[in-house]
């Protein structure tokens, strides 16, 4: 497993209920902010092995950015659940329900909340 997708889970399993990240912050936090497409390719092959809360992942617009109609269903059902409200354009307001972490930097000199 590469350095990028072990930060990517650590990341993803550090999301709390009620809150998401888009792909593109993921990838950020991960090492590599042009990497949005990894973390989806990682959240495809990697979600059932690792319990990962893949339904707390969504895109850049505030969207759900599955096209299968039964999973973008489930994901929405799954978000509902966990006390995330749509707005009636069908998006997630990023700025009420975006998850922003602190991950502990190597040096140790930042301040933090998590560690990956």
């Amino acid at each position: 497993m590469t350095p990028f997708t072990e930060q990517v889970l650590c990341i993803l399993k550090h999301i709390p209920a009620g809150k998401v990240m888009t792909y593109g912050q993921v990838a950020a936090l991960a090492g590599s902010p042009r990497g949005a497409r990894q973390v989806v390719r990682i959240l495809h092959s990697m979600s059932k092995k690792h319990d990962l809360p893949w339904h707390r992942v969504i895109n850049a617009k505030g969207e759900i950015g599955l096209t299968d109609p039964e999973g973008k269903f489930t994901q929405k059902e799954k978000l509902m659940a966990e006390g995330i409200h749509f707005m009636t354009s069908g998006t997630i307001d990023l700025t009420t329900y975006r998850y922003q972490p602190l991950f502990q930097n190597e040096d140790e000199k930042s301040t933090t909340v998590e560690k990956c």
